[in-house]
């Protein structure tokens, strides 16, 4: 039985894709270990849904800005994964910061095991990205990714980037979709927020942070012209205060605070519409599938999404909801004016359809087969 340690390097409270992956690997009868980082205030070892997890203690409880304390921090991280880990068959590396440690292993101490490269992310054009440190990543992923056996996906455009920009195998592609569920409709937005019946409620469902398009829709929201038209955001994140500030002034956009994964899509189907609104700033956005827009349809809620390419080719070549044709606050409104006056019935057959292929079972498939063709 084959022993797989899958390396994410956050506190691995919330990240749900880490999770179904090692859950469908444990369930073919892998042996499978999650290492992540501790924080304050979370258990070192914990067995979450029957998989272990290893949290690594660090001397210092926080990354430090400092790049050199980063540095040593992270060399730390190295030895204590090496020390404990290095003779495990399989690394499934999540992210390009994990890409290293597998690499040294490979490399210096067990030349027969296998590494796969999940790359959640367009790694070197994340937002933010620039300058020397993106020369830094470029030039790191191009070194590295050709010791990867394997490489995953989250997007068909990026998969392709990646064989353009490595000379690679195309990556495997497995989208970061929800579990397969038959989702009753629920109203739980209408009664926790007194919304009236003949309002249209659209939810935003996520991260609260710059370049996901918040500002763009507390300004459409404040400013829209249809009075029947009502926001709810749900999540964290660090514009969480801008959003609450919004809600004590607007009576149309509405603040509940994020939800467990495991009565998630209850609260999704309670919307009308998902809003999916990321900034056109870098190319990891531009070519993203986000796994919001397969929680909306999994909840059988139509999309109204920016005008990117993925998403864009997603809700059109589906014919499940509406894209704006300008990423801005009236481009938004006219989008949503258009969603309003879609057959919903047409819509809800075509996301019936679209749930069938995008669930968590048939990206299974996709993992596993690649598993199998580890020699």
């Amino acid at each position: 039985m084959k022993k797989i340690v899958s390396i994410v390097l956050n506190n691995f409270k919330n990240d749900s894709r880490v999770l179904k992956t090692n859950i469908s690997l444990q369930n073919t009868g892998y042996r499978v270990q999650v290492v992540a980082l501790w924080e304050n205030d979370i258990d070192e070892f914990e067995i979450i849904q029957n998989i272990p997890v290893h949290r690594v203690k660090l001397k210092s409880k926080n990354w430090s800005k400092n790049k050199l304390v980063q540095l040593i921090k992270y060399f730390e991280l190295i030895y204590k994964i090496v020390k404990i880990y290095k003779n495990s068959d399989i690394f499934h590396c999540n992210d390009l910061n994990t890409l290293p440690i597998a690499f040294i292993i490979k490399q210096f101490f067990n030349k027969n095991v296998k590494v796969v490269y999940d790359a959640h992310e367009y790694e070197t054009e994340i937002n933010g990205l620039s300058g020397v440190q993106k020369k830094a990543t470029k030039l790191l992923e191009k070194f590295l990714i050709k010791y990867a056996d394997r490489v995953i996906c989250v997007s068909e455009a990026i998969a392709n980037e990646y064989v353009k920009l490595y000379n690679i195998k195309k990556p495997d592609l497995v989208l970061n979709t929800p579990l397969y569920q038959v989702v009753e409709k629920k109203d739980i937005f209408r009664e926790t927020f007194k919304i009236a019946k003949e309002k249209t409620v659209f939810l935003y469902q996520g991260g609260l942070s710059s370049g996901r398009g918040i500002e763009i829709l507390l300004e459409t929201f404040k400013t829209i012209e249809n009075k029947n038209a009502v926001i709810v955001f749900m999540g964290y994140g660090p514009l969480e205060s801008l959003v609450q500030n919004a809600t004590k002034e607007y009576e149309n956009i509405y603040f509940h605070k994020a939800v467990s994964p495991e009565v998630l899509l209850n609260y999704t189907s309670s919307a009308d519409f998902g809003i999916l609104f990321y900034e056109n700033n870098c190319l990891n956005h531009y070519y993203c599938s986000p796994n919001k827009m397969f929680e909306y349809i999994m909840a059988g809620i139509p999309v109204i999404a920016s005008n990117l390419y993925e998403m864009k080719r997603l809700v059109e070549n589906n014919k499940i909801g509406v894209v704006a044709q300008q990423n801005t606050p009236e481009g938004l409104q006219v989008a949503i004016e258009e969603a309003i006056k879609l057959n919903q019935e047409e819509l809800q057959e075509n996301l019936k359809k679209v749930k069938e292929v995008y669930n968590w079972e048939e990206q299974e498939k996709v993992l596993l087969n690649l598993y199998k063709g580890l020699k």
